[in-house]
């Protein structure tokens, strides 16, 4: 098994909240009591077992002051359907959800609404466009695993 499937298939369940909480953390990193309130751990030791996992997947590693910081970044299949946006894991099709729903609001704006046959398609068209976007927005953030 490669590097990358194992990172894969170890990377989930509370080690991927755990490593989440590590890349929000940023520079200043984090350790296990931190971990522990961040993710409403039982004890510290969960969240150092998490960590000590982590630091063996080469994913983190523990800086001067104790605490662990991110080695580099993993390009895990759960991440691809996320964006991090200051600190934020945010769904890929927000961005396409706010661009249908801005593209309808202009055309709405520019071109009011008439009887006319392309008229009513252009609106229905962007409509489902934008509702089939935001339920995924919706679906993507719910299943989140982290």
């Amino acid at each position: 098994m490669g590097e990358k499937q194992r990172i894969n298939s170890e990377l989930k369940g509370t080690t991927l909240r755990v490593y989440w909480v590590v890349l929000k953390k940023g520079a200043e990193g984090a350790g296990p009591r931190e971990v522990m309130r961040d993710l409403g751990l039982s004890s510290p030791s969960v969240a150092a077992y998490h960590l000590d996992k982590l630091s063996n997947m080469g994913l983190i590693e523990k800086n001067a002051s104790g605490a662990y910081v991110k080695k580099e970044n993993v390009k895990a299949e759960v991440f691809s359907d996320f964006v991090s946006v200051v600190g934020m894991a945010v769904p890929r099709f927000f961005f396409y959800s706010v661009l249908f729903s801005s593209m309808l609001l202009f055309y709405l704006i520019l071109y009011p609404p008439s009887n006319t046959p392309p008229s009513i398609m252009t609106i229905i068209f962007g409509a489902v466009g934008a509702a089939i976007m935001w339920v995924e927005t919706y679906r993507a953030w719910i299943r989140r695993p982290f």
